[in-house]
């Protein structure tokens, strides 16, 4: 049974990072791994210290979408703005500068790429925000937070919650494998996939989930983040797919390839694959063109017709 928790200039979330030898494990590619790839990601680390965030190569305009149809907006790693039928969906929502352990002030992690493709502030009324997992690239509490005066619904993992301000948004829902909660007009239920959820070393009792979302005739999947897995045979067909095709090198074991993210999409009989979670963090060691150039090819002759939004900022339109 799902569980409904109710707890006792810019407004871009910019922190500056620290170097620190605590809780490396927290920036996004997970805390038991990240520990065997200290060398990485201090070279990595350093390397960003240095960096200027590039711009986004597209904004778009979700003032613009109407009221009808699927509208959806890539803006960075798998962050996806939605409009189905007038109701609103934000996906993992990251817009801070740096991902990783907050330490006031300060973050230790991974720097973004490229910025956002929208900033908060750009956003219209959010009525749902969902959250795959607690992995700090995907349930980044600064974003949370500076969404929190909106008042959506939030539907996250099992035993997640925690982490968030539950009184401060409208309701907080969390939901395991199999099981469905309703967010307005929306129908959400949570499949299995193949990761991890422990935000640090050891609070390995954390869920991860990948959703379908039903609204109306129309139907989306939202995969989280993934290796190769059958679950998404289940799906028994979707408007549109959104697939993580990133950070499988050398992470192939939690984190699928390209190739592994069209075939589950192919699983789920999806009509257009947004492919996210790539050119937004270095989280590995495949360059920032290779997952989409990969994709591409695996789409072959389809890839026109079935991944139309291929850059941060990209939209798309499904009626």
């Amino acid at each position: 049974m799902a569980t409904d928790v109710a707890a006792p200039a810019k407004r871009r979330v910019g922190r500056r990072a620290w170097l620190s030898g605590i809780g490396v494990g927290a920036a996004g590619v997970g805390a038991g791994v990240i520990y065997n790839a200290a060398p990485f990601f201090w070279k990595q680390f350093a390397k960003d210290l240095g960096n200027t965030i590039a711009p986004a190569p597209k904004h778009p305009n979700p003032a613009h979408w109407p009221d009808q149809g699927i509208h959806a907006a890539w803006l960075g790693h798998s962050t996806v703005l939605m409009k189905i039928d007038g109701f609103t969906i934000i996906t993992d929502p990251v817009f801070s500068s740096w991902i990783g352990l907050g330490l006031g002030p300060l973050t230790l992690g991974m720097k973004r790429l490229v910025e956002p493709a929208l900033e908060l502030e750009q956003l219209p009324k959010v009525d749902l925000i969902l959250l795959s997992h607690a992995h700090m690239d995907h349930f980044d509490l600064p974003s949370l937070r500076a969404l929190e005066a909106r008042k959506p619904e939030v539907v996250t993992a099992h035993a997640t919650s925690d982490l968030l301000r539950v009184p401060n948004y409208r309701r907080v829902q969390e939901v395991g494998w199999g099981q469905t909660v309703r967010v307005g007009p929306a129908t959400i239920r949570a499949f299995e996939v193949r990761h991890w959820g422990a935000r640090m070393r050891r609070d390995t009792y954390r869920g991860y989930n990948a959703y379908i979302i039903q609204t109306g005739r129309y139907r989306v999947v939202f995969g989280g983040d993934t290796a190769l897995t059958h679950t998404f045979r289940q799906v028994g067909g979707a408007h549109l797919a959104i697939m993580p095709v990133g950070a499988y090198n050398p992470w192939i074991r939690v984190h699928c390839n390209p190739e592994q993210a069209w075939q589950m999409a192919n699983d789920a009989r999806a009509d257009v694959v947004l492919p996210v979670h790539h050119r937004t963090f270095h989280l590995s060691q495949e360059s920032s063109n290779e997952p989409l150039e990969r994709i591409l090819a695996a789409a072959g002759n389809s890839c026109d017709s079935r991944i139309p939004a291929r850059v941060i900022g990209a939209e798309l339109r499904l009626v």
